[in-house]
């Protein structure tokens, strides 16, 4: 309590701090880490700072090296500067790719005669299995079908892409694949249907002044709401707040986001291409952020974000029929699992869907549709809205789903608890445990299945639901793989630096000579592995090196850029 101050008398000043005596445990406290130091500065320079060791064996002459590789995570809480690494080679992805005024893909390359005439072998294959059945020589089929994997082997190792032909009755499914009604939805809008042209880049506009410009768009897609929220993204009334449908939502929303550039591409008639991650909002629904190469009409955008919806045709759950604390139990002599008080076993998965078969009216178990809120803006190439919009779309992408936003107050701990359990009993897919909950046995059930403790990805809570990749990118996008970006990130260093030697033109490889090295992973207690303090003082001080002999040769390319323009004006 601070003491009151007497009239006519001035407050007496606030007492100074007062550092801690030199020498005692408070200063030694207030001194920085040397190792918290060291793993600072490694982050600093791009030092990964839990390296996978590796013991590389020379078979020549039996010399051993241990080298460090880094961890390459993608999160943030494990190693920011791989983390780093990764968000900016997914940002030069998604600008080399953006605004390209020529297709990416080249196309294929003709076959060659060895590879047609392989193929023309795998016709007469089938033909000859075909004939086979029709005269009832059933003893004959499969030496045929051994002949037909040794061709389609061949095939493959010519260079042909893909597979010749899908796999006969029987082989590499079980029970084989059921089919749905591709009617649409009553429900659902209509959407006009063009021939998709190959095309993957967007229109050229022509201004009056006889300038060319070949604008692109960024395109936000929400999911619906499930009641009103507060600003902090919790719900007004969490008792009416549809955290089922959240749930379900949350694990089907990659499908429907398949389902929406299908779409898409099917209404404006060429191959749209996009890059883009998956995120959650605020109130902990996954949303997504485009980039968009070309134009299309906001109003289009709308019209099939609208029209877009996937089924999930699996066996009704609406309703828990077992709790969590009383689930079926797993009956060993008939290999089944069944009731746990009447002993009755539990339908089985093939069963389940023919009762959904067999009805007439039945309806699919959840139907996943967007929100409202769809938001698309134009964005001229080079320009300053361009590479903000790139960070925007990868802002969260080395962070966890549940770290995005974090639960600052009770009420938003408590709507994230209440979430992920109902992620926890949301099935996710054909053979998840969480079937045993809603009275039907999982695809391919066996008695090591634990009920609400499925190993999907799903179902942890770091997830919120959102399963897969974060990470989405179209096929012919900028027509390079990650791979081939890292490549190009070291060609150009090597070519500012005027390195010419550990290139792979200098040294090629002969894919038949024998393995020069063996290479094995390393433990931690081996006793020629350093200590990781040790590795990581290297490591920073070659990365400085790197560091300063890039800057050099940075300054050395502009003093000659500058020289040369200078000469030329002369």
């Amino acid at each position: 309590m601070t003491a009151p101050t007497l009239p006519g008398l001035a407050a007496e000043p606030a007492p100074a701090t007062v550092p801690p005596a030199a020498g005692s445990r408070a200063a030694r406290l207030a001194l920085p880490m040397s190792r918290q130091v060291l793993k600072e500065m490694a982050a600093e320079y791009g030092v990964c700072i839990r390296p996978v060791t590796l013991r590389r064996t020379d078979l020549a002459t039996g010399q051993t090296e241990v080298i460090d590789l880094p961890c390459g995570t993608t999160r943030e809480d494990k190693c920011p500067p791989c983390a780093q690494r990764a968000r900016r080679l997914r940002q030069t992805q998604i600008r080399e790719g953006w605004h390209r005024t020529d297709e990416p893909a080249p196309a294929p390359d003709p076959a060659t005669d060895a590879q047609r005439e392989l193929i023309l072998l795998r016709a007469h294959l089938e033909f000859a299995r075909d004939e086979a059945q029709r005269s009832a020589q059933f003893d004959q089929v499969p030496g045929i079908d051994q002949a037909i994997a040794e061709v389609e082997e061949a095939i493959a190792a010519e260079g042909l892409r893909g597979q010749v032909a899908p796999p006969h009755d029987g082989e590499g499914s079980e029970g084989g694949r059921r089919k749905r009604s591709t009617r649409r939805r009553q429900d659902a809008p209509d959407l006009p249907r063009k021939k998709v042209e190959r095309r993957t880049v967007g229109r050229v506009y022509t201004a009056p002044d006889g300038t060319e410009h070949r604008p692109s768009m960024w395109l936000s897609l929400t999911l619906d709401s499930y009641g009103r929220v507060l600003p902090d993204g919790t719900p007004v009334d969490p008792d009416s707040y549809d955290y089922r449908r959240a749930a379900w939502d949350a694990v089907h929303f990659a499908r429907l986001l398949d389902r929406f550039w299908q779409n898409l591409r099917r209404c404006v008639g060429w191959n749209v291409q996009y890059a883009g991650c998956v995120e959650p909002q605020r109130r902990l629904a996954p949303h997504a952020h485009f980039a968009i190469r070309g134009t299309i009409p906001r109003a289009v955008l709308r019209q099939v974000a609208a029209a877009t919806y996937h089924q999930v045709w699996w066996p009704p759950a609406d309703e828990l029929v077992y709790e969590l604390e009383h689930p079926p139990v797993w009956d060993d002599s008939r290999g089944t699992w069944v009731d746990p008080d009447s002993r009755e076993p539990l339908p089985s998965w093939a069963d389940a869907l023919d009762l959904v078969d067999a009805d007439p009216d039945a309806q699919p178990a959840h139907v996943v549709t967007f929100g409202r809120q769809v938001h698309a803006e134009g964005v001229t190439p080079g320009t300053v809205h361009a590479q903000r919009t790139i960070g925007y779309i990868t802002k969260y992408i080395t962070k966890s789903a549940a770290d995005c936003h974090k639960a600052d107050t009770d009420r938003q701990r408590d709507h994230l608890d209440r979430l992920w359990h109902q992620l926890r009993i949301t099935p996710c897919n054909e053979r998840c445990a969480n079937w045993l909950l809603y009275g039907v046995q999982p695809k391919k059930a066996h008695g090591r299945l634990q009920a609400g403790r499925c190993k999907g990805k799903v179902h942890q809570r770091a997830t919120l639901g959102i399963g897969g990749r974060r990470i989405l990118v179209s096929r012919d996008w900028s027509g390079k793989t990650l791979a081939d970006h890292r490549a190009d990130a070291r060609a150009w260093v090597r070519n500012l630096l005027g390195v010419t030697t550990g290139t792979d033109d200098a040294y090629p490889v002969d894919q038949d000579a024998p393995p020069a090295y063996a290479w094995e992973l390393a433990r931690p207690d081996d006793p020629d592995i350093p200590p990781l303090q040790h590795r990581l003082l290297r490591a920073l001080s070659q990365r400085a090196q790197w560091r300063a002999a890039l800057l050099a040769a940075r300054d050395r390319a502009a003093t000659t850029d500058t020289s040369t323009v200078q000469s030329a004006s002369h």
